[in-house]
């Protein structure tokens, strides 16, 4: 007879097991439940809105976001019929900006397929651009109650707990059995009511770390807790080991009708940050320095330019790099009269009014906001 611990365990299975915990659940959820604008008015327009918002972001950041995208999008119409870069400007600082423009060709997909009614077949809803299993499951469940499954960061990480599942949920086996999990504990009605509840456990009380485990409704029915084994599950997903990397900024400046004018540029599709509009910097190949760097714009703009003083250091994240950006002054040789007055495209002239009203990247609009807030030290071109 065996005497090694199982990966997981098999109560589950029983349907009397399932039945208490589903209904504490959600005498918990009908209490706790957080008032959110796309639970007052589920339609899945707006439940879908809020799904690929939620990816990988806090519900507190998302609110504003939320709230600001239905006032200028309310419908699948408005957001097929929007410029790219106006909705890249609402989104503006919650990154992984792919799934804004996965949204816009999928709203434009809904007005040619659907005549512009958000899908309710799972199928049709799975094959939007930037629509997986789980947010497909999601929109449905949430919004027409339809009986699918949602697997996503909370409920992973709920459905693992309860069953004392040792390995990692990314596993192929693990992932397979947590879906499995997912779709047994539907309810025969209220699935989306039940979906919504496991992933407010897993927001509210079944933390990463630190679990609430004194405040959960279904603890009896958790063998993590019975074995007190909160710190090792879920089983560890590998992390990003990030690595350092040194990237330049160069403000080039000129005056135009008593107006000074920054260079800058709307990035090419396929590289970082697609679709938002930066200040010149390499993103595509390592700089060493700040020569390398004006070295690379010089090149761009087929004029010389010559770095300056250094401004101000910016550090921050992309996917697997620690970014420390150094934003220096840069001027043009004096050769380089013709390109000063029109830069080869897509380079532009753009004031500090108009670099409002475009998509920046975090780190841009931080750079934008040091220009409005000290501008002395930016000496434009005459």
């Amino acid at each position: 007879m065996s005497t090694e611990t199982p990966p997981h365990h098999d109560d589950w299975q029983r349907t009397r097991w399932r039945s208490e915990l589903r209904r504490k659940l959600l005498d918990w959820f009908s209490v706790h439940a957080r008032v959110l604008p796309w639970r007052s008015d589920p339609t899945p327009y707006h439940v879908w809105v809020s799904e690929i918002m939620l990816q990988q972001t806090q519900v507190a950041t998302v609110l504003p976001y939320y709230q600001r995208w239905m006032e200028s999008f309310p419908s699948v119409a408005e957001l097929a019929a929007a410029e790219e870069s106006e909705l890249m400007r609402h989104w503006e600082g919650l990154g992984y900006y792919r799934r804004v423009r996965s949204m816009h060709a999928a709203a434009k997909k809904i007005m040619t397929d659907h005549d512009g009614r958000f899908p309710v077949d799972y199928d049709q809803v799975l094959a939007l651009p930037g629509v997986g299993r789980y947010t497909a499951g999601a929109v449905l469940s949430i919004s027409s109650d339809a009986k699918l499954p949602v697997l996503e960061g909370n409920t992973q990480r709920v459905y693992s707990r309860w069953i004392a599942l040792r390995t990692s949920p990314t596993e192929n086996a693990a992932n397979k059995l947590l879906w499995e999990l997912a779709t047994r504990m539907l309810p025969r009605r209220g699935s989306g009511q039940f979906n919504q509840a496991a992933m407010e456990l897993g927001a509210l009380v079944c933390l990463p770390k630190q679990p609430k485990c004194d405040e959960c409704p279904v603890k009896s029915h958790c063998r993590t807790a019975e074995l007190q084994l909160q710190s090792e599950i879920p089983g560890k997903i590998k992390r990003i080991k990030y690595e350092d990397r040194t990237e330049f900024a160069l403000i080039l400046a000129r005056q135009s009708r008593g107006t000074t004018q920054y260079l800058a540029r709307p990035l090419p599709d396929g590289g970082r940050w697609a679709g938002l509009w930066d200040f010149p910097r390499c993103t595509d190949a390592t700089t060493e320095s700040v020569d390398a760097a004006a070295g690379w714009l010089s090149d761009q703009l087929g004029a010389k330019i010559a770095p300056g003083v250094r401004l101000q250091t910016l550090r921050h994240a992309v996917t697997k790099y620690r970014i420390s950006l150094h934003v220096h002054q840069a001027s043009f040789s004096a050769a380089a009269a013709a390109t000063r007055r029109k830069p080869p495209e897509p380079w532009q002239w753009v004031s500090l009014d108009q670099i409002r009203t475009l998509p920046l990247s975090v780190t841009g609009r931080k750079i934008a906001k040091f220009l409005v807030d000290d501008p002395q030290p930016i000496l434009p071109l005459e």
